[in-house]
Formats: C-alpha cells, sequence, structure tokens
C-alpha cells in the first residue's frame, strides 16, 4: 500500500531526527568516558606523586620477597596508601608482586607483561585501562618506576576501578535518553504538524489539478504563508485562468464552426486519407437522403452511392489540390448538386473536404430556356407558317376562287388572332418577371368575385355538357386582390378544367377562410394529371398532353401566368391530382386588412 505524502513527510523527519541523536549521543558517551578516564588517571598520578614523597624503606622493598618481616613492612606501607581508595600494587623488576592492597602478592601472577608495566620500567610511567583478571573488574592502570638506592627499580602501580566511571557514564546515558526521547516526541509532534500541513496544501493543489483537469477552473484560495507552495498555486490560479479562456474561446469558436456549417444549406463533410468521415452536417444528410448525418468514422462508400463523388474524393487523397464534379440524386424528380473536393492538410493529418451546391435550379432553369425558346419558336412557327401558306395560296390564284377564299381568310385570321393571344401573354410574362405589373388592390367581396367568374363560364360549360356548382364556406372575410388580375387567375382554372373535364363531367369551385387568407379551389372530374408531371405543370409551354392542348387552341402559359398573379398578390397555388379521377387546383389570397391595405392601389 502506497504511503501518502503525511507519512512520507512524518517517517522522513523521524529518521533524520533519529539520524542525528544517535551520533551525537554515541560520541558523547565516548567524550564523556575519555573525560572520567582523564580525570580517573590524573587522580592516581596525584596519589602516585604522594606516595613518591613518602616511599617505603629501600631495605623492605629489597628484601621483601625474602624476609617475612621487611614484607609485612611493606604491606603496611601499602594499606597506609590504599587508605586513598586507591589499590596499589608493589612489582619488582622481575615481574613479581611484593606486595598488593587487596590481594595476596602470593597469588598473583608475574606482572612483567602487564603494559603499564613495561611502560614504567621503561619510561619511568605508563598507564592503561584494562580488565583485571585478579579482581574480575575493569580497572584504570597508573604505574610509577620508583628507583632503589643500592638495589633493582621496583614498580608503584596504582589502579582506580572504572565502576565509578561507568555508573557515571551510566546516569549520563540515561539522562541523555530521556532528554532524547523527549526531543524525539516534541520535534515528532512538530515535524507531524508541520507534515500535515505541507501535505494538506499538497493535496489541495492535486485536488484543484484534478478538478482543472475536469474541466472545473475555480482558483483555490491561495495561503498567506509566502513560501514555494503559495506562489504555485498562484502559478496555478493563473494557468487555469488561462486554460479557461482558451477554451471558452476554442468552444465559442467551435460552436460557431458547428452552427455555421450546420446551418448551411450545402452539404459539408470531412474524410480522413482513410476515406472515413470525420464530420458531416445536416446539409449532408439532407442531400443524400439520410434521416440523421451519419456517425464519424463510418466508410464513404457506405454512405455515399455517388462513384462520381468517391472516384473524386479518391483523387483528392492521392495528391489533386481541388477536384469538382457534378452527381445526381433521386430518380422521379432528380437533384442535381456540384460537388467540389479539396484537399486539407494539417500536421502529419491529411484527408478532404466536400462541399455539395445545390444547382437543381440552375439545371431547371437551363431546362426551361431551352424549352422556351424551343416551345415560342414551334408555337410562332404553327400559325406563321399557316398564314403564310393560306396567304401565297390566295395571291397564287386563290383570290378568283369564291368557294375558298373566304375559308382561307378565316383560317389566317384565326391564326392571327392566336398569335396575338401568344404575344399577349408574353408580354405578361414579361412584365411579371420585370416586376412592372401594375395592381389595384381593392377590398373584394369572394362571393361576387366567384359569380361573376361563373356567369362567364356557364355558357361554354353547357355547350360541353358539364355541370358547374359553387360551394363558398359562410360568412367569408373580403380579400385585399386585384379584380381584372385576379378574375384572370380563376378563369384560366375554369378554363382548364372544361378543356380536361369529358362530356358530362362535373366542375365545383370552393372558397374557405383560415384566419389570414382565403383558399378558393377549382375541382373537376377530368382526365387528371400524372404525379410525374405535377411539378412542372407551371412552367412556361409545359403541357401534359401537348396534341390536346394545341387541339383546344391553349398557348401553355395559362398556369405560369396563373402563378405569377397568385404570387403577386401574396399567395400561392398549387394543384393535388390523380390520373382519371380528376384534379384541384387551389390558390389563396390575403384577407383584406385596412390598415395595411386602405383601399389604395399597390404594385
Amino acid at each position: 500500500m502506497r504511503l501518502n505524502l503525511f507519512w512520507k513527510l512524518g517517517f522522513a523527519f523521524f529518521a533524520l531526527l533519529i539520524a542525528v541523536l544517535l551520533p551525537v549521543e554515541f560520541y558523547a558517551e565516548r567524550a564523556l568516558q575519555r573525560n572520567y578516564e582523564r580525570a580517573g588517571f590524573d587522580q592516581l598520578a596525584a596519589v602516585a606523586r604522594i606516595a613518591l614523597a613518602d616511599p617505603p624503606q629501600p631495605s623492605s622493598l629489597a628484601t621483601a620477597s625474602s624476609a617475612p618481616a621487611d614484607r609485612d613492612a611493606l604491606c603496611s606501607w601499602v594499606a597506609k596508601m590504599a587508605a586513598s581508595n586507591v589499590r596499589i600494587t608493589v612489582i619488582a623488576s622481575d615481574g613479581q608482586v611484593l606486595a598488593d592492597s587487596q590481594s595476596d602478592p602470593r597469588t598473583m601472577e608475574n606482572h612483567a607483561g602487564r603494559p603499564e608495566v613495561r611502560d614504567a620500567f621503561a619510561k619511568g610511567e605508563g598507564q592503561s585501562s584494562r580488565h583485571s583478571v585478579t579482581v574480575d573488574s575493569n580497572l584504570l592502570y597508573y604505574a610509577v618506576r620508583l628507583n632503589v638506592a643500592g638495589g633493582s627499580p621496583v614498580v608503584l602501580r596504582f589502579a582506580l576501578p572504572l565502576q565509578t566511571v561507568d555508573q557515571e557514564l551510566w546516569e549520563f546515558r540515561r539522562r541523555l535518553w530521556l532528554a532524547s526521547v523527549v526531543m524525539l516526541l516534541v520535534t515528532g509532534i512538530v515535524s507531524l504538524l508541520i507534515s500535515k500541513s505541507f501535505s494538506s496544501r499538497v493535496e489541495r493543489l492535486q485536488m484543484f489539478s484534478r478538478r482543472v483537469a475536469e474541466g472545473d477552473f475555480r482558483p483555490i484560495e491561495a495561503d498567506s504563508s509566502g513560501d514555494a507552495l503559495d506562489s504555485l498555486a498562484l502559478s496555478l490560479n493563473q494557468t487555469a485562468a488561462r486554460l479557461d479562456r482558451t477554451i471558452q474561446t476554442l468552444t465559442e469558436e467551435r460552436n460557431l464552426s458547428s452552427a455555421i456549417l450546420g446551418s448551411m444549406v450545402e452539404g459539408v463533410a470531412v474524410v480522413n486519407a482513410s476515406e472515413r468521415l470525420l464530420f458531416s452536417n445536416a446539409g449532408f444528410a439532407e442531400i443524400l437522403g439520410l434521416d440523421v448525418p451519419p456517425q464519424s468514422g463510418r466508410a464513404l462508400v457506405e454512405v455515399v452511392r455517388q462513384t462520381e463523388l468517391i472516384e473524386a474524393v479518391r483523387e483528392v487523397l492521392k495528391g489533386e489540390h481541388r477536384v469538382e464534379t457534378e452527381i445526381v440524386t433521386g430518380t422521379l424528380r432528380q437533384r442535381f448538386f456540384a460537388a467540389t473536393v479539396a484537399s486539407v492538410r494539417a500536421a502529419e493529418t491529411s484527408g478532404a473536404v466536400i462541399v455539395l451546391h445545390d444547382i437543381t435550379e440552375l439545371r431547371k432553369l437551363e431546362r426551361v430556356r431551352r424549352d422556351f425558346v424551343a416551345n415560342v419558336s414551334h408555337e410562332f412557327k404553327t400559325p406563321l407558317t399557316a398564314i403564310q401558306g393560306f396567304a401565297e395560296t390566295l395571291l397564287a390564284g386563290a383570290l378568283d376562287d369564291p368557294q375558298n377564299r373566304l375559308r382561307f381568310l378565316e383560317i389566317i385570321l384565326e391564326h392571327s388572332r392566336r398569335l396575338a393571344r401568344l404575344t399577349d401573354d408574353l408580354l405578361k410574362l414579361s412584365k411579371m418577371d420585370a416586376d412592372r405589373l401594375e395592381l389595384e388592390i381593392r377590398r373584394l367581396s369572394v362571393s361576387q368575385f366567384v359569380e361573376s367568374c361563373i356567369e362567364t363560364t356557364q355558357r361554354p360549360a353547357a355547350e360541353k355538357n358539364l355541370r358547374i356548382s359553387v360551394n363558398l364556406q359562410q360568412p367569408l372575410p373580403d380579400i385585399a386582390a386585384d379584380r381584372r388580375r385576379l378574375a384572370e387567375v380563376l378563369q384560366n382554372l375554369l378554363d382548364n378544367a372544361m378543356q380536361y373535364t369529358p362530356a358530362g363531367g362535373q366542375i365545383t369551385v370552393s372558397a374557405s377562410a383560415n384566419g389570414e387568407e382565403v383558399t378558393f379551389t377549382v375541382s373537376d372530374t377530368g382526365i387528371g394529371i400524372p404525379r410525374a408531371d405535377q411539378y412542372r405543370i407551371f412552367e412556361r409551354f409545359y403541357r401534359v398532353d401537348v396534341a390536346r392542348s394545341r387541339e383546344v387552341g391553349g398557348t401553355g402559359l395559362g398556369l405560369s401566368i396563373s402563378k405569377h398573379l397568385v404570387e403577386v398578390h401574396g399567395g400561392r397555388i398549387w394543384v393535388e391530382s390523380e390520373v382519371g379521377e380528376g384534379s384541384r387546383f387551389h390558390f389563396t389570397v390575403p384577407i383584406f386588412d385596412p390598415e395595411r391595405n386602405g383601399g389604395r392601389p399597390g404594385r
């Protein structure tokens, strides 16, 4: 189990304190022992000087080993000198013990080999500290040489037991140990308190760094100690504040980029070098027909089915800087997209950015323009050819043919009127495109407006054996519209209904309000419109049944003009139809608001 910082510091302080106390105790004890031994030797030297001042009789020293009387005299001198609590031993030059204050010299071994004795005979004095075999105790020995007149010198050896020194040392050691224990406890408690305070501050810094790693950048309260940890806490607070600002900036930039990319209509995706998606916005998923944007890490081939786009991405990943292509999605209603694939290189990573721009409307406009030019040319060519042909026939001699010239002139007149209608319709569309169509917005009653249009249609409908009915929600609010222009819209829808409804069919005009606008509906029981053609029927010159449209004299511009007129009123127009079940054309007109319209003409 790993120790925390508190126990590590505590053990370190204890170990350091013990490591200091043990050498101090050891050297202090040794120094005290040396002092005690030095004092003991000084005491023995003083006793030796006293003994040398009153030495034993030379005769007794010379004959002590053979004459009992002289030995007794020597022992008496030794006993007198031993009154100072010092052991005294007299040793002859051959090492024989002549007298001893504590033991019978006859039982003592030869002392010629004792170091203090050798030094005394050789130098005049000697000293040593060792264990005595005779008294079985540690002693301090001091020996001096005493020259005997007319005889061999002897050594006077003085010994002091070390037991007193050991007692003093033990007492000192006991006091030192007691002081060490007290010091150890006091310093240990202080060190533990210091280590606890230090470890607590370090743990606070550790918790703060963990909070910062988890995204919590609240500053830590710095201590007022002014030490290195206080400086570290202030530095960490500054670092956390800078990190917070940096992360907030990066987060705002990321959110802004995500919001921009997410709100873009264009599809945007990022692919890495392994052809796996790193990012894609909602527009990219919508273009590819996905419910949600694909997850990051999915292979591009699992998401994209357009081989042109995949090949463009692979070319960029192989080294091309930029590749542009065009892809098509959908089958029933195709959509066209301009795809731009550009390389992205950052440090050691590489990839590609895909941008899909919807050009369906552009392609649609190009198709409409081509169809418009072709249709206008065709629409003008047919009546012009007829007029030219019959005029040449009349000039070639048909004027003199009373039977055919009237019929030829009627045909020329009919085609010229058709050209006039076509020209009028084109002029209307031109004004609408140039926003030069003037409207006179007035308050208009829905029921009166519908009834006036129905009256115009009743007779041609009766000729085709068609029934026309009106179903108006009551009461209906008045609308804000240009009566003449709006009548063109309703009249175009009624004409179309009559043209494409077989005899015996039913045409119904209805209207309803939803609070802001009135919705008009013209429904019939005609042949219906295929779903594939419904979104194009409001294009110029577009016909579902080309042969029948020309047969009934239509220009192919009626629904296009109706759409423009409804939109310039601020409404919308659409169709619902099933083949063989009839069609329902709807268009809306805003309700009259006195504050907004005020009966004034508008544009």
